[in-house]
């Protein structure tokens, strides 16, 4: 008699080493969690992969929601059935069935085998023998080992695990497995992608968000917090730290020469940054800056900004075409949000002619004339934290 289950391919954790427990203990948390409005049975790991119980109509429901678990390559709906040869036929009959009932336009197939357990008593080639044997006697179909129309999967382990589809995930490593960070999180395409490529590689995110109110719209930040709850699908629970940069720039634009406006106020952004980060224990800031991709992010640009924290500062959009970040923003649904028309603080007092070869130096005379301290001491008493669960 068959179980149903769902399999959970691991990617690179397997490859940890003496680690390697810990980053599956920490995945099997994650997936457990994620499933707690799911009915399911035992959740358990065998050989490279992890594995959830449950009745064939909830199967479809824990794929969609498992799927978004970083540290998992692919999801498949199977049938588990005991490792004897009577057991296997029945269940390669049984597979094959309800994948030709829902694709009765299938002609043709392919068996593929791998036997983690090296013991059983059969191989993997007389294993796809067995596989082929059972349905071209019971099914008007043929095989076709270039293009087949499906494969029937078989997985020798402790038991016997049988599938025909594969769902692919995201891959990267489990959420927290590399510390935390605050994600600078505008209204636009790059950050949320920045985010999301952080989280894949197992960094818990928060956000911090800068808004320029009233001359930015509520409007503009309620697109932020559906940007966050978003990455939220990926990332877990987040915060969203929100603070209204507009004093600050008052007070650059009244002092300051207009082309070191955006400079000026990245430089307070990554201040304020800093100061959270020291308060609420993230190891790294995270932005979706891209080099040239605008006069603030040109080399000296970068380098003026960096100047002011001590964190360790990921870019993960540094070298990439924008074409291929949109491509990620509509893979993982923040596209069609971003490019809502709601401004962003970085469109205040916006310089004609910004400066493109700024210097530290010049920077900091420049900021003789504020008061820098109680700025960012009032921008950070005057912030709202906004919880996305």
């Amino acid at each position: 008699m068959s179980q149903r289950v769902v399999s959970l391919s691991l990617g690179e954790v397997i490859l940890k080493g003496k680690n390697r427990k810990s980053f599956i203990d920490t995945l099997m948390g994650q997936v457990k969690k994620s499933l707690h409005d799911i009915s399911h049975g035992k959740i358990y790991q065998d050989t490279g992969k992890i594995y959830i119980d449950c009745n064939k109509e909830d199967q479809e429901k824990i794929i969609k929601r498992a799927q978004h678990i970083f540290g998992i390559v692919y999801l498949s709906p199977c049938i588990k059935i005991e490792k004897n040869i009577p057991s296997i036929e029945e269940g390669i009959r049984e597979i094959t069935r309800e994948t030709l009932e829902e694709n009765p336009e299938f002609k043709t197939f392919k068996g593929d085998t791998k036997r983690a357990d090296k013991n059983f008593e059969l191989n993997s080639m007389e294993l796809n023998n067995i596989i082929g044997g059972q349905v071209l006697k019971n099914f008007p179909i043929k095989v076709d080992v270039y293009n087949p129309d499906f494969y029937i999967y078989m997985d020798i382990r402790r038991e016997v695990y049988l599938y025909t589809k594969r769902f692919k995930g995201h891959g990267g490593l489990p959420l927290g497995t590399n510390g935390k960070g605050l994600l600078l999180l505008s209204g636009g395409i790059d950050s949320p992608v920045a985010g999301y490529m952080m989280a894949k590689r197992g960094v818990k995110i928060d956000g911090l968000h800068f808004h320029s109110f009233p001359f930015t719209s509520q409007r503009a930040e309620e697109k932020v917090v559906k940007l966050g709850e978003i990455i939220s699908t990926y990332g877990g629970p987040m915060k969203i730290y929100s603070i209204n940069l507009l004093p600050i720039q008052k007070e650059i634009n009244k002092n300051c020469r207009e082309d070191e406006m955006t400079l000026l106020s990245r430089r307070f952004m990554m201040r304020i940054a800093e100061r959270i980060s020291e308060k609420n224990g993230y190891n790294s800031i995270i932005t979706g800056e891209n080099l040239g991709q605008v006069a603030s992010q040109t080399i000296d640009g970068l380098t003026v900004t960096n100047d002011i924290t001590r964190r360790l500062i990921f870019r993960p959009l540094i070298g990439m075409d924008k074409v291929d970040i949109i491509d990620i923003s509509k893979k993982i649904g923040t596209y069609e949000t971003s490019i809502l028309p709601f401004e962003d603080c970085c469109t205040v007092f916006l310089p004609k002619h910004p400066k493109l070869r700024p210097t530290i130096k010049e920077m900091e005379i420049s900021e003789e004339k504020l008061d820098i301290e109680s700025l960012v001491e009032a921008a950070l008493n005057n912030a709202k934290i906004i919880e996305i669960s």
